[in-house]
This record gives structure tokens, C-alpha cells and sequence, in this order.
């Protein structure tokens, strides 16, 4: 399988601007471009070092942007999912899955994926997402309904921006 894998940009949204990393299979990593660190442990971590190619990931910025302008609900390219661990797979295509406009709380990702005590593992695989807009982390609440932690740039604030924009919060 070709692991070679490629890096490029998205600027100039009102959440700031991003890194996008995407391999043969499909999109890797959206991160701030901010966080350029975390990404690059992240790289580093699956031993990947990206080549930049605006051209190639030209199809998932547009989409992205479409996405953060409020004009997208759904994305049509593939995630690799290829880099998570089996759990945080199980845990993170079920957060993929919940339709725009929606929410779940952990304990109903939890449940739904077979494992109804996880529900803080579901918060560490949200966590840990390098996916943040795509595998919409931003809608799944506490369990008391309210905003528990958002990792992407802006915190919660930045979480009740993508709600609000989906018309959620």
C-alpha cells in the first residue's frame, strides 16, 4: 500500500486556518494551523512525514470550506481510519455518524457501540480526534446535556461556534 501521504492548507475561514494531512486511503488529519505541533508529534508518532500538495487535497479544502461557511452538511471524501487504535475506530465512526444538526452525550456513543461504561474512553477518543470538524466531535455533550471539552483552537467557544452554525445550540 502507498504510504506516502501529503500536507496543505486552508486559510482565511472565520475558525482560523488549517493543516490538512491525507493519504491514499483519505483524509488523516485537519488541525489548526496553530497546532502545528501537536500535528507534527502526531506525524511523527505514525512515522509520517507529508509532501506538500495543494492540488491533491484541493477537493477536501473546498469541501471543509463549504462545511465551515454553513454551506455543506455532509462531506463526500473517505476518512483513513487506518491510525486509530481498534476502540477509538469503533468509538470515532460512530461520532462520524451522527447526522448535522444532532447531538449524542458520550453514554449514547457508549451504548451504541457495545460498550455502555466506556463513556469517558468515548471522551478520550474525542479527545485524541485529528479530525476535529469532519468527525464531528463537537456534537456529542455531557451526559447532563452541556459543552464538556473541546480540544480544537478556541475551546468551547469554538465547539458552541460549530453548534450554533448547525443550528444546534
Amino acid at each position: 500500500m502507498d504510504m506516502t501521504i501529503y500536507l496543505s492548507e486552508l486559510n482565511n475561514t472565520p475558525l482560523g486556518d488549517f493543516r490538512l494531512v491525507v493519504s491514499a486511503l483519505g483524509l488523516v488529519a485537519v488541525e489548526w494551523a496553530e497546532s502545528q505541533p501537536e500535528l507534527d508529534v502526531y506525524l511523527a508518532r505514525h512515522k509520517l512525514i507529508p509532501q506538500r500538495n495543494a492540488l491533491k487535497l484541493a477537493p477536501y479544502v473546498k469541501e471543509l470550506r463549504e462545511y465551515i461557511n454553513g454551506k455543506r452538511k455532509q462531506f463526500t471524501f473517505n476518512i483513513d481510519w487506518s491510525f486509530f487504535t481498534p476502540f477509538q475506530k469503533k468509538a470515532l465512526e460512530a461520532v462520524s455518524a451522527i447526522p448535522y444538526g444532532e447531538t449524542r452525550t458520550y453514554a449514547q456513543v457508549a451504548i451504541q457501540i457495545g460498550h455502555p461504561n466506556a463513556y469517558r474512553a468515548v471522551g478520550a477518543a474525542n479527545g485524541m480526534n485529528p479530525m476535529p470538524l469532519v468527525i464531528p466531535c463537537h456534537r456529542v455533550l455531557g451526559t447532563d446535556g452541556k459543552l464538556h471539552g473541546y480540544g480544537g483552537m478556541g475551546g468551547l467557544k469554538t465547539k458552541e461556534w460549530l453548534l450554533r452554525m448547525e443550528k444546534i445550540g
